[in-house]
């Protein structure tokens, strides 16, 4: 698995429009939180059991993926989550996976706050809320 910085995989994107971007956050994180435009949800885990069921993720990306060899890049909140649902994804035989590093918030400050130091809002990169 690559590990790309906010910045590296917007340009990435931008440059490689049939990349395949994933937000594997919850329902409820990428609707009222944010998410980067043009980003598909398929969560990891959801609320309220927070179950990871690894083959219902693989089959969910396969399902809008153009297949093993499609580059798809992976965003949670802060960069772990994503790296999980990449193992994932490479044991199922995705040869071209990317954790978005940092993730959409980064990790908390020494407040307890969020994208006040890393991520992909920090970085100004382009997002929308529901």
């Amino acid at each position: 698995m690559k590990h790309m910085l906010p910045k590296e995989a917007w340009a990435l994107i931008q440059s490689k429009p049939e990349a395949l971007f994933i937000d594997v956050r919850m329902a409820v994180e990428s609707q009222c939180v944010g998410h980067p435009p043009g980003v598909q949800l398929i969560a990891w885990y959801e609320f309220p059991d927070y179950k990871v069921d690894a083959a219902r993720f693989v089959a969910a990306v396969e399902a809008v993926s153009t297949g093993r060899d499609q580059t798809v890049l992976l965003i949670c909140r802060s960069g772990l989550r994503s790296v999980d649902a990449g193992m994932a994804l490479e044991k199922a035989g995705f040869t071209q996976v990317i954790n978005v590093l940092d993730g959409f918030e980064g990790e908390p400050d020494d407040n307890g706050h969020r994208s006040t130091e890393c991520g992909w809002r920090y970085d100004a990169l382009p997002w929308q809320q529901a």
